[in-house]
């Protein structure tokens, strides 16, 4: 089941069309420009038959098991409920590494019965599918992916302000840099240099003089979104900045803002405080 719903955001007077389309309860947006990325690019598949946490189900896979579907679109994994336990394993029996709220997402890495495998905090994890269901996101270049699947390895990581960064502002390696220790900037330098060799500079503040000036029209997967913050919104120039994140498509971001690396959807209030987007490949 498919919904459409269109908004117009009027800050900074820039349209923003937003595509919605839900299944069983899940519902994902898309972001559309003049038909930039179409509706059928998100889509979710969710089990039949589950209402518990390690319950048997009756449903099949037939998406995930199709190589051209596997090549060409990246599937996640969509958390149905808040507070989803990440587990270290297939059952309920092993110990959380963290939890989902409803909305977020993690790569899919296989099924195991009723549990989906990821990587979580860079460590083999589980979620229960009888709470998730699947979607995809059309692939962008190797390089894109590669960035991006370095940064979905994160996933679960507690945001740290002001953390070690893997590289220093002149390029060289921090020998004083912590895994596991990411702010948002630090994020986007690691999964960028350890994806692509590309050194990015060490605060948001300096990430956005690199690159090269996207349109909002023509955004695309892997492109870096610089935002405001409620502390910084009435600064100017480069002091206005204050946040960065990964573009997924589909209106969705990878990054880690006050909490933890987290996968999920630009909201409105995060929407007015865009300034712009920035591209390195």
């Amino acid at each position: 089941m498919k919904k459409n719903l269109i908004f117009i955001l009027t800050a900074l007077t820039l349209a923003v069309i937003i595509l919605s389309g839900c299944v069983a309860e899940t519902q994902s947006n898309v972001f559309s420009d003049g038909g930039t990325e179409a509706a059928d690019n998100y889509f979710v598949n969710k089990e039949n038959g589950q209402t518990a946490e390690g319950e048997t189900n009756n449903g099949t896979d037939k998406d995930t098991n199709d190589d051209n579907i596997n090549d060409e679109y990246d599937i996640l994994i969509v958390s149905e409920t808040n507070g989803l336990n990440v587990r270290k394993g297939p059952s309920t029996s092993y110990s959380s590494l963290g939890t989902l709220d409803k909305g977020d997402m993690v790569s899919f890495e296989g099924k195991e019965g009723n549990w989906y495998k990821t990587v979580y905090k860079q460590q083999e994890a589980y979620v229960s599918v009888s709470y998730c269901a699947l979607a995809k996101f059309e692939k962008g270049s190797q390089q894109i992916e590669n960035i991006i699947s370095v940064g979905k390895s994160l996933l679960g990581y507690p945001y740290v302000w002001g953390s070690e960064r893997y590289l220093y502002s002149n390029g060289t390696l921090n020998k004083n840099f912590k895994q596991g220790e990411f702010d948002c900037s630090a994020l986007t330098q690691y999964a960028y240099y350890i994806g692509a060799g590309i050194k990015l500079d060490v605060t948001t503040r300096t990430q956005v003089l690199q690159g090269n000036e996207v349109e909002l029209s023509d955004l695309k997967r892997g492109d870096l979104m610089f935002f405001t913050n409620s502390s910084r919104y009435y600064n100017t120039g480069i002091e206005r900045v204050g946040h960065v994140a990964i573009y997924l498509g589909n209106n969705y971001i990878l990054h880690t803002a006050s909490d933890h690396a987290v996968i999920e959807e630009i909201s409105t209030t995060r929407w007015n405080y865009f300034i712009t987007a920035k591209r390195f490949i």
